[in-house]
């Protein structure tokens, strides 16, 4: 499974190891077999890790966490909610600028490219980390699961004052062993146009994440997305990482 984590930095947050347990094994056998059957798998294989590689431990202030990578051609690029600038803005993703609006006065970008949130401290992780094309959750319950929560545990024990942005019963499920005492944990019904008015717009994600950050001694997040030109340069970015 050709996954490259970036190594650099905090040596305290140890995930390489994971790599030879059983679960991991047993992925790169399910994900090696998919392969070999010329089944199309989202995101491509250098992307698998991009959350991980894009944020590095050290740099996390925020986390939000996902469920599954977009499904659809070419949607998923490895961060959650996100989509590469060329694809349309997912529904999710609409609700999301929709109350970045209403907190920040924040115009919705012309894009879904989440790079610049990524660069800056906000780890963008899906539970699981592939998925095969149009077929929604086909790689749940395969061992994915296992690597993120890892993540999540590092991070938990090993970072201090962090921002845990829980949308959907699914993520806050995930979110049950992150220390309320040390991190603030924001929960909220997941935007999807299903659940979206269940409860989560004024939510105030933005504003009460910056707030967190700044009374602590932290900076900030910008959450205004750069332009179409900009976005499309972020993306590069990162993809010339990993």
């Amino acid at each position: 499974m050709n996954t490259r984590i970036n190594r650099a930095p905090s040596r305290k947050l140890r995930l390489m190891g994971e790599f030879s347990q059983d679960y991991m094994l047993a992925l790169h056998a399910f994900l090696q077999a998919e392969i070999q059957q010329q089944k199309i798998i989202y995101p491509p294989a250098k992307q698998w890790v991009s959350a991980r590689n894009t944020t590095p431990f050290h740099q996390v202030q925020v986390v939000i966490r996902g469920q599954d990578p977009e499904h659809g051609e070419h949607h998923a690029h490895g961060l959650c909610f996100s989509v590469p600038p060329s694809i349309k803005i997912p529904p999710s993703l609409i609700n999301i600028y929709k109350e970045l609006q209403n907190d920040l006065d924040i115009p919705p970008a012309q894009h879904g490219c989440l790079s610049h949130w990524a660069q800056q401290g906000v780890l963008l992780l899906n539970s699981v980390l592939t998925v095969e094309q149009g077929l929604a959750a086909s790689h749940q319950n395969k061992g994915w699961e296992h690597f993120t929560d890892a993540i999540i545990a590092q991070i938990n024990e090993h970072t201090e004052h962090t921002v845990f942005i829980l949308w959907g019963g699914y993520a806050q499920k995930k979110g049950t062993r992150i220390d309320g005492r040390k991190h603030l944990i924001i929960k909220a019904p997941h935007p999807s146009p299903l659940s979206v008015y269940r409860g989560f717009f004024n939510g105030r994600y933005f504003s009460r994440s910056n707030a967190y950050l700044t009374q602590h001694g932290k900076t900030p997040i910008d959450w205004a997305l750069p332009d179409l030109n900009t976005a499309i340069k972020q993306y590069e970015q990162i993809q010339s990482i990993e």
